[in-house]
């Protein structure tokens, strides 16, 4: 009787080790023979295990195992010089911190193969552990997230291992929304030409670092135009101008008033056209921490109030736009490309309008059509809050 013929494998090499236990070969697309990750314990697993690299090779889902094993910190550093050029300078310096400060430190040896969710639960529970701010934390999750995404798109690792991971809650911080008298108030108690800039945010809800960042061509005067197309913000210490967050440059109508103030300041202005309209008694752009200990601070308690920051003139800003004008009016004063960044971050409900609401619904009931109290104005404290949006 003849003996049983065994098969012949087609795809990859079994070998027995003198351990006993078998191992498995296969070749690449390109044709380089590669072992796998483990050994088998038999043949038959080995050959299993080879039929389901074959068709991961077949369908194209196969990966370089070499590639995987490229460390986190080197990684990191090939991926932030490619992104860098679509970076903002203060982006770009923020991701550069997290990742040596944060990142690099606790995970720059691993393989971007060895790393999973669990790992990055750990990462993210000693940071909390060491006591670091829930916002530093989430902003350290996310630059490793893009590092993870990057690497499955380059076809390093199968799945990026940023998944399930619980990240600490931020705490729910509203802004203090001033009416628009208050403002005035803080406006009035300015030193000049300090004042104006305060109106311009209270009034035209620009973000503090584009206020720093207008210069004598972007007014328009007689237009009642303010041109919004730079910031100026600091990166590790540094001035940097660049362009508005998201990009979104813009033209704001200002009222008659405002336009006429900063016209009168504009003539006291040396300098062309890229003169800078805010700066310190040097003659320097100014810088956020100083410029409120100087004058904006001082400006709100003089006006009798407490707990106010820049950003909530612009907080307060949005909102009375939304109120009167509707969200997508005071999304584009705010600069914002999507009305519910707007909305989430900015417009509040204004005081009072719940019963307006009812009011108004109970002559509804009674077949009336009482509009009384809906999209009402606010008083006009003379400042320049009027006007509408137009685009660039």
């Amino acid at each position: 009787m003849a003996g049983k013929r065994k098969s012949r494998r087609s795809f990859g090499r079994v070998r027995k080790l003198p351990s006993g236990r078998f191992q498995a070969r296969y070749p690449g697309p390109d044709g380089v023979l590669r072992a796998a990750d483990r050994t088998f314990a038999t043949s038959t697993d080995a050959d299993r295990w080879l039929a389901r690299k074959r068709i991961e090779i077949e369908e194209g889902r196969w990966l370089d195992p070499a590639e995987g094993q490229t460390t986190v910190r080197d990684w990191s550093a090939r991926w932030l010089i490619a992104v860098s050029p679509q970076l903002k300078h203060k982006t770009q310096a923020s991701y550069r911190s997290l990742i040596n400060s944060l990142i690099v430190p606790s995970l720059g040896d691993r393989e971007l193969s060895s790393l999973r969710p669990i790992t990055i639960a750990e990462w993210v529970g000693a940071m909390k552990t060491r006591g670091l701010s829930s916002s530093r934390i989430r902003q350290a999750y996310r630059v490793l997230s893009q590092i993870m995404r990057a690497a499955v798109d380059n076809d390093m690792i199968a799945q990026t291992p940023c998944r399930g991971v619980r990240l600490p809650r931020m705490p729910q911080t509203e802004p203090h929304i001033l009416t628009p008298l208050e403002a005035s108030r803080i406006v009035r108690s300015a030193a000049k030409p300090h004042d104006l800039l305060i109106a311009l945010l209270a009034y035209g809800g620009l973000r503090i670092g584009e206020a720093f960042a207008l210069r004598r061509a972007d007014i328009d005067v007689s237009g009642g135009l303010v041109l919004v197309d730079e910031n100026l913000a600091e990166a590790n210490g540094a001035l940097v101008f660049d362009t508005p967050k998201s990009h979104q440059k813009r033209a704001l109508r200002i009222g008659p008033s405002l336009a006429k103030r900063l016209g009168r300041h504009l003539e006291t202005l040396a300098g062309g056209e890229e003169a800078l309209l805010f700066v310190t008694p040097a003659g320097k752009p100014l810088r956020y921490n100083q410029w409120r200990k100087a004058y904006f601070d001082p400006a709100v308690a003089a006006a009798g109030l407490t707990d106010v920051t820049p950003h909530d003139l612009r907080a307060s800003h949005g909102t009375w736009v939304a109120d009167r004008y509707g969200v997508m009016t005071a999304a584009h004063r705010l600069g914002h490309s999507n009305a519910s960044v707007t909305t989430r971050h900015y417009a509040r409900p204004v005081a009072g309008r719940d019963d307006q609401v009812a009011e108004a619904a109970d002559s509804w009931l009674s077949g009336h059509d009482h509009e009384r109290g809906a999209r009402s104005g606010h008083d006009d404290d003379g400042d320049g809050s009027a006007g509408v949006p137009i685009s660039v």
